[in-house]
């Protein structure tokens, strides 16, 4: 379970490719016959549930082997279980390299807190619309970075995704910028708390730009 959203399961499984040869050179043929080695490479790919029954596993590597042909191998780059919050700005994750080699280590990598995924953008822009949800709290955080050229455009819309008087995206500016947590804020200031349990959804433009995560909270619950 990831702390920090205790209803989301992390997975971080690793990944073997058989079909691919090994590049470590210091396994020579001779070596792998006696050793009885088959070849295969590996690397390690993020999965999350909600449920623990139903998972997304992304098939883009989420730890790839370096840039040293001796991490190019089989049972490789093995993530460790859980995680660690080391700052409030990032989370700590564990994996091993160098397997079958005498310097094997336990190696320590770092990601942006809630920084797992995000919905990207490049220089063209894009939108995005949720899905119809409620919500309980009076204000939204969002977590979130773009370029110097960048932005982030948030509106609040009913269920048809036409935006509600007063939260649409001509009645504020773009963000800009890079947070952990930051409070989005309408012409009426940032408090949400008229429209708590009534079905919205969130329409965001973005540019050059990622948007992490979101969170509607009470006032006093606010925290990286």
């Amino acid at each position: 379970r990831y702390p920090r959203a205790p209803h989301v399961l992390i997975g971080l499984p690793n990944r073997y490719v058989l079909e691919r040869d090994m590049k470590d050179p210091a396994w020579d043929d001779e070596d792998r016959a006696a050793a009885n080695l088959l070849p295969g490479i590996s690397d390690a790919v993020l999965m999350s549930s909600r449920n623990g029954i139903d998972f997304e596993r992304w098939e883009e590597a989420w730890i790839r082997p370096p840039a040293d042909s001796r991490q190019w191998l089989d049972r490789n780059l093995f993530p460790s279980l859980g995680m660690v919050q080391t700052t409030p700005e990032e989370i700590s994750v564990y994996w091993d390299e160098y397997n079958r080699h005498p310097e094997k280590r336990l190696m320590r990598g770092v990601i942006r807190t809630d920084g797992f995924v995000s919905i990207h953008a490049g220089i063209e822009p894009g939108e995005l619309l949720t899905r119809p949800f409620t919500f309980e709290g009076d204000r939204l955080e969002i977590n979130f970075a773009t370029s110097a050229i960048g932005y982030l455009h948030m509106a609040i819309c009913d269920e048809a995704g036409n935006a509600l008087p007063g939260f649409a995206f001509e009645d504020t500016e773009p963000l800009f910028g890079n947070a952990i947590v930051q409070v989005v804020n309408w012409p009426a200031g940032s408090d949400l708390a008229a429209l708590a349990g009534t079905p919205v959804r969130l329409r965001v433009r973005l540019k050059d730009a990622d948007f992490y995560s979101f969170r509607f909270v009470a006032g006093s619950d606010s925290q990286p």
